[in-house]
């Protein structure tokens, strides 16, 4: 009970568009930080040479930038500053620039120079926003070039000449520094953005899931409504029909006519009638409360024929005197609930017992299966994101949890999950805060 299927394959394919990390990075946001990049390398050179007075390979270092400048433009009359770049392109660009900083490194000093932590920045990016291989590889990339520098570059410059000598222990000290760096670094980054991305996408889903609730909700109001108002007008005709009926002769050619309209007018009549009472079955009008029993029961009414051979319970524990929670028709609270009815009904091997229990203080439901119950790999991280046995199996993305645990604590309920002779899941409420809940159509 540890999962659900997709809410949609259209979610299903734009979660694996964006594990590829198709179009995460802007083209303007990139071309900005490359020109703040080629202004600082600038100014770092002439800094160097004309305020400090240290000799440096100035027109080779400018040549350098360049380079970097002319690709910058290039890439700016190419692209429109509001497209995004795909996963291979940005990180084409991000190891152009390692190369490009590079060179100025080999110039300048290698790794003897202060500034070659900069060869980290790249990487830094390419972990925040492109995908893992594209990542690996500008870390490979950053690696190759820290280990060139460190065996083949100008000497940096100093005054006098030679005043200085890195001895080859802290050489390989400044490389092994970057390399582990670079893999440590990046490995962290992308980990937490990942998680960052994985969080909003599920976040997305579970807006997706709780939008098509209050749609389905809106349609029981609508068509009660429209029942209501078809009423009247229906009534008429039936009555002209009726009229009608008398008025022509059994012989007449309109006969057969007059009995098709009374016939389709006594049909309109009865899908009215199965039209109001839908709804009042559910709960009556939209904003009037029902019991939570109510309410729990229509959230498992659409799962009671998932398996045949399963056998749903709903009971009663009431602790105390009080009377039963009484709340408006919450589409959190179906939708939650729901899900995680179906859960137990696909992992049960013979029966799911629902209890709601309440007191003067709180209210609780219990869903429990006697299924295999959860394993422990699992239950660590059960209510994350795209956690789920079954994530390999078509159409299960491991969101169905998570997406009844937040639509509950919107509700201010709290949930647990454990093993007790199968799967159990409790959800609690303080009874004031549950009873306190007021019905929200919009999704905010």
């Amino acid at each position: 009970m540890d999962g659900e299927k997709s809410q949609s394959t259209s979610f299903s394919d734009r979660r694996r568009l964006t594990i590829a990390r198709m179009g995460r990075l802007r083209v303007g946001t990139l071309i900005l930080i490359r020109w703040i990049a080629i202004g600082g390398q600038a100014v770092a050179i002439l800094t160097v040479r004309f305020g400090m007075g240290f000799e440096l390979p100035v027109v080779a270092c400018f040549a350098a930038i360049l380079a970097s400048a002319i690709s910058n433009g290039w890439l700016a009359k190419r692209r429109a500053p509001r497209a995004r770049l795909g996963d291979r392109e940005a990180a084409l660009v991000l190891g152009l620039d390692l190369l490009q900083l590079s060179v100025l490194l080999f110039l300048t000093g290698g790794l003897h120079n202060p500034f070659a932590v900069l060869i980290l920045a790249p990487v830094t990016v390419s972990a925040t926003i492109l995908s893992r291989n594209a990542t690996a590889a500008l870390v490979a990339m950053a690696i190759a070039c820290a280990s060139v520098l460190g065996l083949w570059h100008l000497p940096l410059p100093w005054d006098p000449p030679g005043g200085f000598f890195h001895p080859l222990i802290y050489v390989l000290g400044l490389w092994t520094g970057l390399s582990v760096a670079a893999v440590f670094v990046s490995a962290y980054v992308w980990s937490v953005a990942e998680e960052a991305r994985s969080m909003s996408e599920a976040f997305a889903a579970t807006r997706q899931a709780l939008g098509r609730e209050q749609r389905f909700a809106a349609v029981g109001g609508l068509a009660a409504a429209a029942a209501h108002e078809l009423g009247s007008p229906l009534a008429t005709i039936a009555v002209v029909a009726g009229e009608l009926s008398r008025t022509v002769p059994p012989d007449s050619e309109f006969a057969e006519d007059v009995q098709l309209l009374i016939s389709q007018s006594n049909r309109c009549r009865d899908i009215l009638a199965e039209l109001s009472r839908r709804p009042s079955e559910m709960d009556g009008m939209p904003f009037e409360h029902t019991p939570l029993s109510a309410l729990i029961e229509e959230a498992a009414d659409p799962h009671k024929s998932d398996r045949e051979n399963i056998e749903l319970d709903i009971e009663l524990d009431p602790k105390d005197e009080s009377p039963q929670p009484a709340i408006v028709r919450s589409p959190e609270i179906l939708l939650a609930v729901g899900t995680l009815i179906q859960n137990a009904m696909q992992f049960a091997n013979a029966k799911v017992e629902v209890t709601i229990a309440w007191s003067v203080n709180e209210a609780e439901i219990s869903i429990l299966d006697d299924g295999p119950g959860f394993s422990h790999d699992v239950l660590m991280t059960l209510g994350e994101p795209y956690v789920s046995s079954r994530r390999n199996e078509e159409g299960h993305m491991g969101l169905g949890v998570f997406i009844a645990q937040t639509l509950l604590e919107r509700t201010g309920a709290s949930i647990s999950f454990g093993n007790d002779e199968g799967a159990e899941v409790v959800i609690r409420w303080p009874r004031a805060m549950l009873e306190a809940i007021e019905r929200n159509d919009s999704g905010d």
